[in-house]
């Protein structure tokens, strides 16, 4: 499970020590210079509205969708778009979230992260909650037009479109018998039980 860090604050129960405090958001370019300076080396963490968040390890059955996704994604998408597998997306002023995967255009990120995308995509084991309200609400507020959350427990796929202010206007579940594919590329469609493994 996720978790905040708050710089500076013990491991005191931080509703009990910031209670009636304004918190400071963290702004993405001063994480992106605290990362070129080397701050996080050790850990695995991503900026959510101002605020780091620390990624849960990876099991198996998070890898080998990842690893099933990242084949069928660039072998269908090559010459068309680019795959990111777990690279930062700069969202907003205040976030920079690594999405498991971010298939945006083709270009040259080295002086900078994609800002847009076609699809992004999170492979959720324990995380769904967050990924699927937080996180949908980042991505729908960044205007990235469809967003799939892989619920492993659920062996299902979320297919999230119209993205608004509020987070996406509509919800699609693909379960193991059906089809699903990025909706810029309608040539490209797989059956879910191709991405995901069998539910346990």
């Amino acid at each position: 499970m996720a978790r905040a860090i708050l710089l500076g604050v013990s491991s005191i129960a931080p509703e009990l020590v910031l209670a009636g405090e304004t918190l400071r958001p963290l702004k993405r370019v001063e994480y992106d210079r605290l990362v070129e300076l080397g701050a996080f080396q050790d850990e695995r963490v991503e900026l959510l509205a101002g605020v780091l968040v620390a990624g849960s390890p990876q099991g198996a059955r998070h890898a080998q969708t990842i690893q099933r996704l990242t084949q069928r994604l660039v072998m269908a998408l090559a010459g068309r778009a680019e795959v990111r597998v777990q690279l930062p997306l700069a969202a907003s002023a205040e976030s920079e979230p690594e999405p498991d995967f971010a298939v945006v255009a083709p270009g040259d990120y080295a002086s900078g992260h994609p800002t847009r995308a076609f699809l992004v995509i999170e492979v959720a084991e324990t995380s769904q909650q967050r990924d699927r309200v937080l996180k949908g609400r980042l991505y729908a507020s960044a205007g990235i037009p469809e967003y799939w959350l892989c619920d492993l427990a659920a062996g299902a796929i979320e297919v999230h479109t119209a993205p608004g202010e509020d987070g996406y206007q509509q919800v699609e579940v693909r379960r193991m018998g059906d089809s699903v594919g990025p909706s810029a590329f309608s040539d490209v469609v797989w059956l879910v039980s191709d991405l995901l493994p069998a539910v346990r």
